[in-house]
């Protein structure tokens, strides 16, 4: 009786009942999402049906709706790893950073706290598993770089589910000496690998702890991008599923699930609008799988989306009041496989390119003159580097964070940034705003604007973690 009256007055007090505290929690964390990212992914969606206006993503009608700032302890700019820090653990930090304070000492962050709470806990990306947003949720290290010692504190933090495309040093450490490979390492402390969703589906049932990565060959560093997806690659999608299958696996104690959509980020950084709305619809397709578990328990269930930084400078509209994002629909794959295409056309006609040839690949991969009309300053643009890198055999690639690029294939994406009337400031990250979207108990936490650092503190208010 006395316990009942107790309860009773905290429900009073505090305004917030049992059964309104958040059993599983999904945090997705797009990265280089921000505000324009959100908005232009919109707009590109409603110009494909011939309209003007927006077609909501889902996780645009969530009830809560606001933004928050990203700066880091050293920088008006952040960087990744100090971003997610500041979303994993609700500290500030110096850029580069990983789990750890300005001193270096490491923080508890929100996933760790979960596990401690008896929940069981995901981490999964779009990237690999060792890339800065899924590390800042498992490993505490000073530099974003030493991704071998960052695999290493994998299994130290025991989580239930790691995914992603691979891992970027799996026998080389941050001095660059050869040390031993970390997937027996992983699989000695009880996890099983699988590689593939054909692997997952055949070992989940039996596996106590699991990593799901790419088949063997992949690309270790990230999946494939969403507009270049082909029959039998991994998807976020998919890996989201993966997750709550293995996480709800016997278990009535509920879970936490980063989910990373991280290759918002990278299409940002090159500066490919296409290839970066397509990311965004990818990490909301993956948001739809969230939501259908939250409706199958709505009272227990908190989904929060959110962004570590906008990448890019991303503006909506350049020099006139228009934009037409309809004409990036004829872009057929991300800049980073039109560079490859142009690549191949150079060693397979041993540099002999003719310009009817290089417009014929554009006209095929980009819609440049065949739907496209081309104004003379932006085929010029073309032609130029067309005669710079073709007829005087002068190849420049343009480097951005995650990619090389040949040089026309560079000059594509810029033209067609200028057809969509698209602007960019930047190759990097900017100091903007980035939105966040929440459902389900606990949302009315996310409401009004706020710091990244306040996001995992109110997840674990919200779910009661300690």
């Amino acid at each position: 009786m006395k316990r009942l009256m107790y309860v009773l007055l905290f429900v009073l007090l505090t305004g917030v009942a049992y059964a309104q505290q958040a059993k599983y929690v999904f945090y997705f964390i797009g990265d280089g999402m921000g505000v324009n990212q959100v908005n232009g992914t919109e707009m590109y969606l409603a110009e494909q049906e011939g309209r003007i206006g927006v077609k909501p993503l889902l996780f645009t009608t969530f009830p809560v709706a606001s933004f928050a700032t990203t700066f880091s302890a050293t920088n008006s700019v952040t960087d990744s790893s100090a971003a997610g820090t500041a979303l994993s653990t609700g500290a500030k930090t110096y850029n580069g950073a990983i789990g750890m304070d300005d001193n270096k000492k490491a923080l508890q962050t929100v996933a760790e706290k979960a596990k401690k709470a008896g929940k069981r806990v995901g981490v999964t990306t779009s990237v690999s598993v060792d890339h800065a947003t899924p590390a800042a949720f498992y490993a505490h290290q000073p530099n974003r770089n030493m991704y071998y010692e960052i695999a290493l504190d994998l299994p130290k933090a025991n989580f239930d589910f790691y995914a992603g495309s691979g891992f970027l040093k799996p026998t080389t450490t941050f001095e660059k000496k050869e040390a031993p490979s970390i997937f027996p390492i992983i699989e000695e402390a009880g996890y099983t690998i699988a590689r593939g969703l054909d692997e997952y589906n055949a070992k989940a049932a039996d596996a106590q702890k699991m990593v799901l990565i790419q088949k063997e060959g992949a690309d270790p560093s990230c999946l494939p991008y969403a507009i270049d997806h082909k029959d039998g690659d991994l998807t976020l999608t998919e890996i989201t599923e993966s997750a709550i299958s293995f996480l709800t696996k016997g278990n009535n104690k509920g879970f936490f699930l980063m989910v990373e959509g991280g290759k918002i980020d990278w299409a940002c950084h090159g500066n490919d609008p296409a290839t970066a709305f397509e990311e965004v619809v990818d990490m909301d397709n993956a948001v739809k799988v969230a939501y259908e578990f939250y409706k199958k328990h709505p009272k227990e269930t908190l989904i929060v989306i959110t962004a570590d930084h906008e990448t890019g400078g991303l503006g909506l509209g350049t020099s006139k009041y228009e934009l037409y994002l309809k004409s990036l629909v004829n872009q057929k794959q991300s800049q980073e496989l039109l560079s490859v295409a142009i690549t191949d056309l150079r060693k397979e006609k041993g540099n002999k390119v003719s310009w009817e040839e290089v417009k014929a690949l554009l006209a095929d991969r980009m819609g440049f003159w065949k739907t496209l009309p081309l104004t003379w300053e932006q085929e010029k643009m073309l032609r130029d580097e067309y005669e710079d890198s073709f007829v005087k055999n002068h190849v420049v690639f343009e480097e951005s964070l995650y990619a090389k690029t040949e040089p026309l294939a560079a000059v594509a994406r810029k033209v067609m940034s200028q057809i969509a009337m698209v602007g960019w400031t930047s190759p990097n990250h900017t100091a903007g705003y980035v939105p966040v979207f929440a459902i389900g108990a606990g949302s009315k936490l996310f409401e009004g604007k706020m710091d990244n650092t306040e996001i995992p503190k109110r997840i674990a208010k919200a779910a009661g973690y300690k």
